[in-house]
């Protein structure tokens, strides 16, 4: 390929998220989009005087390829490489901050079918999103400048030193057993080796890291992927089970009897532990959690946040404020206490591992967190775009009767007395996402019966998902 065979092409638009960039191979992601990628990430990283970019990948056939291509971009561009190999995106992050760079690019699918793959960027500390995304569109036709000289690749293995690091600092109380599912995805490569060094007996599911996802698919947001890990903890007698996604940065729990920790819940958790050590601190939550989450934040004498969604925009607001703890419904959590700031799964288990080992029934503790009732995430499918029309309708026009309040930092989060709904636009499928929670199955109907008479007002026959 010559040095110019990445110039002037259109790339398809539909790669570059709110969050990251992602779409299928190899009709969207290939090698010229990868090594144009490099090269307009190296220019990014040389204005802003940054020597070296990370770069790791998932476990996805993909991969080997599209971190071929990015890392031969980012040589050519006249900035360093230092490869990480196959690994966990937190072991990405991790590593900038390691290697004192703040700059890294995870490839990963996250939890995205087998044909996908994705880039999720950082750049001299700041997590790329919106329109520094958008504009890498442009910025992938610019040829490179004159005489710049290329960079240089290193590879190297961290994981050692990332389990080190946590375990030099997470002490457990006693030993525990515990079943982990990796739906095998990258956390695999991980996850048995670093619970095993602190101390765990570990029943291991689906650790074998495999891009086809055989067993079910990696994600722990959805109930039916927790089932066999249920299962194996209730057959070998385990104390909790934990679940990660395909590239490690979100964690399901579970417990003894079955029940699914959401992430809202564990947050509860989370935050009574940092404040116990940092009082009267920021606590951020996205606008997705239960209600309960601002209440045991208050009750723990912390200050509650809440926030837009999405990874990048928590961990901006992290920084903006320097918080100690954030959190998300979808299962990112982000410790600033002890810990970097960024998302991981892997860690937050480590945590959740040493808050229960202290605890004589570690189940019970997780059981007896508030809990309301609930609707899952429900998705109102929309036309390309029109998700954020009809969410502004419901923010300029909208009528929630009987709402003590209406939040519209991100959607519509009408709170009442005994509950709250929410629509908010996704940024990154056409659909408007929907929850509710309530004190009891009533409230929860009359809430919905708000929303649903909105939703039709400004959407006349829509299929709503409730």
């Amino acid at each position: 390929m010559s040095s110019d065979a990445v110039q002037s092409q259109s790339w398809p638009a539909s790669a570059f998220k709110a969050y990251d960039i992602r779409g299928t191979v190899p009709d969207v992601l290939n090698e010229p989009f990868a090594r144009a990628l490099g090269r307009a990430l190296a220019a990014r990283a040389l204005a802003a005087g940054v020597p070296a970019v990370v770069v790791g990948r998932d476990g996805r056939h993909s991969g080997p390829m599209l971190a071929d291509a990015l890392q031969a971009g980012l040589l050519e561009g006249g900035v360093d490489v230092l490869d990480i190999g196959q690994v966990p995106t937190p072991l990405v992050y991790f590593a900038a901050h390691h290697e004192s760079t703040g700059s890294g690019v995870a490839i990963t699918g996250s939890h995205n079918p087998p044909r996908y793959n994705g880039f999720k960027m950082m750049m001299a500390g700041d997590t790329l999103y919106g329109e520094a995304i958008t504009a890498l569109a442009t910025e992938m036709n610019r040829p490179l400048p004159e005489g710049v000289a290329p960079g240089r690749r290193r590879a190297t293995d961290l994981v050692p030193t990332y389990i080190e690091r946590i375990v030099s600092d997470v002490k457990l109380a006693r030993p525990m057993r515990i079943a982990i599912d990796c739906g095998n995805g990258v956390a695999g490569a991980v996850a048995p080796a670093l619970y095993r060094a602190l101390g765990c007996e570990v029943i291991e599911l689906f650790c074998e890291v495999d891009g086809d996802f055989p067993n079910h698919h990696p994600d722990p947001a959805d109930p039916h992927n927790l089932q066999d890990l249920i299962r194996a903890v209730a057959e070998h007698d385990c104390e909790l089970g934990l679940a990660f996604d395909g590239d490690g940065d979100r964690l399901g729990v579970v417990t003894r009897s079955g029940q699914i920790i959401w992430p809202d819940r564990q947050l509860m958790l989370f935050a009574r532990d940092v404040l116990s050590r940092n009082p009267g601190a920021a606590i951020i939550f996205d606008v997705k959690c239960s209600r309960y989450v601002a209440q045991e934040i208050l009750k723990a004498g912390g200050e509650p946040l809440m926030w837009r969604t999405g990874h990048s925009l928590i961990k901006a607001k992290l920084k903006e404020t320097g918080a100690p703890l954030a959190g998300e419904m979808s299962g990112h959590t982000f410790f600033k206490e002890r810990w970097f700031g960024f998302d991981d799964g892997l860690y937050s288990g480590a945590r959740l591992l040493e808050i229960l080992a202290r605890e004589p029934d570690p189940s019970a503790v997780l059981e007896a967190l508030p809990q309301a009732v609930s609707t899952p995430e429900l998705k109102l499918d929309t036309a390309e775009g029109a998700q954020f029309e009809l969410v502004r309708q419901l923010q300029e026009r909208g009528d929630f009767a009987g709402a003590d309040r209406v939040i519209t930092i991100d959607g519509v989060r009408a709170e009442f007395a005994d509950g709250f709904g929410l629509a908010r636009p996704s940024n990154t499928t056409p659909v408007v996402v929907l929850r509710f929670e309530a004190d009891d199955e009533a409230a929860l109907a009359r809430i919905q019966a708000v929303f649903r008479e909105q939703l039709l007002r400004f959407a006349p026959g829509a299929s709503l998902p409730f």
